[in-house]
């Protein structure tokens, strides 16, 4: 049965059928999985956010005109800002379905991954363009 309210139970199926949790120590495991996995979503952000920063073109200078500039270091890092955007979208995703699960100490977890990851790996310059090109509306 899908639970449409949040509810408190140790008892919660998570994301696939293979992962149900029945015991303390199983619901435990289950919350420190969707602390970690909120506060690597942060991360992923983090580093996303930093690829994006390294790749904003600079004003060009008489020394070194924008004709003789590389375009293939360019690209590596649109590639590397592509990956870090659906890894980071596969994530964000995975975490509201696990939210969906309406369980309270899920929902907890997340949010408490969430509010430790941005302590940890986000500082107040990213704050100007944390909504940028963001899939999940807690970014």
């Amino acid at each position: 049965m899908m639970h449409m309210t949040f509810y408190w139970s140790r008892q919660v199926t998570l994301l696939f059928t293979s992962w149900r949790t029945d015991s303390w120590p199983s619901y435990a495991l289950t919350l420190l999985a969707c602390v970690l996995a909120s506060a690597f979503y942060q991360y992923l952000e983090y580093v996303r956010y930093r690829v994006r920063r390294g790749r904003k073109p600079t004003e060009g200078t008489a020394e070194e005109p924008f004709l003789l500039r590389s375009k293939g270091a360019g690209m590596v890092g649109k590639i590397a800002g592509g990956v870090l955007f659906g890894l980071s979208s596969a994530l964000g995703y995975l975490l509201m379905l696990a939210v969906m699960s309406f369980n309270g100490g899920v929902f907890l977890a997340v949010i408490l991954g969430l509010t430790v990851g941005y302590l940890v790996f986000r500082g107040e310059d990213d704050d100007q363009t944390a909504g940028l090109n963001s899939t999940c509306a807690c970014a």
